[in-house]
């Protein structure tokens, strides 16, 4: 039975090495991981601050292959004095996030850093709805129905990446000793070596409409553009392969209780590419204290060849908590024990919602 658990292990050690040139990190809530997605997002915000972590277990059951978490801060800067965020002709935002990501419960370790900068102007507005505090205060539809503003954003960023194997966490084919695995011998891999830290550098546009209770996002984005190299055997022709994101996000108010939010990704990395696309409706209850409203929000994605995700979430006053569990729909749900993934997702804003008030959940 140990011998079966070794060779289960080196089975997945073997596909994190090789994801480890093919993909970063990814998240079934990654609408609520802005900053992995495009540096653009960054401080495309509802507030003036949000703080969001991220915690991801992947395929647990089977073995232990993948846990990843994230922390990440965005915040509005150089505003004036007055808390209409939305309104500003240009907007100009800081973030950061730190990650790290586990593969083989810990015998594969990575951490990620990354500082972004963005800038957002207005094109064009056209008068037709009440803004408070970036969210649309609900008093009835405009007269004017041509109400509207466009507007572009850019986005750029650093990321810093450091990735190490812990060999004392791994058993090789010369550690056999004919009826165990002694990992007191030599593993025989002399080729394998520490991973020297890279700094990569991701850029973003990203183009914003809203028409009275309607706000639409679309966004394109790449990573690595420098392609920095990465490797474990020392070859400086292995380099960290380019990603590429398009993303985009549909939300509309179609009462004074109901949100309907509708967003989509698709991600490419070394020649692996995926997409996931879903939505949710959200019930927004009013508080009876400003800074007390309180939205339930339920929805359902579609991670290609991957999984069905459904989602339940709730938001109260200026603190948001999101959950999700991957029913698998690929192959690896034919394993003798179900592979289990979940995600939970932790989000604070700050200045507290203004009761009446019906907020974004996603910004």
């Amino acid at each position: 039975m140990k011998k079966m658990r070794q060779c289960v292990a080196m089975i997945f050690w073997l596909m994190a090495m090789k994801s480890s040139y093919a993909q970063d990190p990814g998240f079934s809530q990654f609408f609520s991981s802005p900053l992995n997605i495009n540096p653009a997002l960054t401080a495309n915000i509802n507030e003036k601050w949000r703080v969001i972590s991220n915690y991801r277990n992947q395929w647990s059951g089977p073995a232990k292959p993948f846990s990843t978490g994230t922390i990440s801060f965005d915040s509005k800067i150089i505003q004036n004095s007055s808390n209409n965020y939305v309104d500003e002709n240009t907007r100009v935002g800081i973030g950061g996030m730190m990650m790290y990501d586990e593969s083989m419960g810990g015998a594969l370790k990575s951490n990620y850093a990354s500082l972004n900068a963005t800038a957002n102007i207005r094109l064009m507005k056209k008068e037709g709805y009440e803004h408070n505090g970036g969210r649309i205060r609900h008093i009835g539809k405009a007269d004017n129905d041509e109400g509207a503003e466009q507007r572009l954003g850019v986005g750029l960023g650093l990321i810093y990446g450091n990735r190490r194997i812990d060999l004392n966490k791994l058993s090789f084919g010369e550690q056999f000793n004919g009826s165990d695995f002694d990992t007191n011998l030599p593993s025989g891999e002399t080729a394998l070596s520490q991973m020297k830290p890279y700094i990569s550098a991701s850029a973003g546009l990203l183009y914003t409409y809203k028409q009275n209770y309607t706000h639409i996002d679309l966004g394109v984005s790449a990573f690595h553009v420098n392609k920095p190299t990465q490797t474990f055997i020392k070859d400086e022709n292995q380099s960290l392969a380019r990603r590429y994101v398009a993303h985009a996000n549909v939300e509309t108010f179609l009462t004074s209780n109901i949100i309907l939010n509708a967003n989509g990704v698709y991600q490419n990395q070394a020649a692996a590419s995926y997409f996931s696309i879903g939505g949710a409706l959200g019930y927004y209850i009013p508080g009876y204290e400003e800074g007390k409203d309180v939205t339930i929000n339920a929805g359902l994605w579609y991670w290609s060849n991957n999984a069905m995700i459904p989602y339940l979430g709730i938001s109260y006053g200026n603190f948001q908590v999101g959950l999700t569990y991957d029913i698998t729909t690929s192959t690896l749900n034919e394993a003798a024990k179900r592979a289990n993934t979940f995600e939970l997702c932790l989000v604070l804003r700050g200045n507290g919602r203004t009761s009446g008030v019906i907020p974004s959940p996603w910004k």
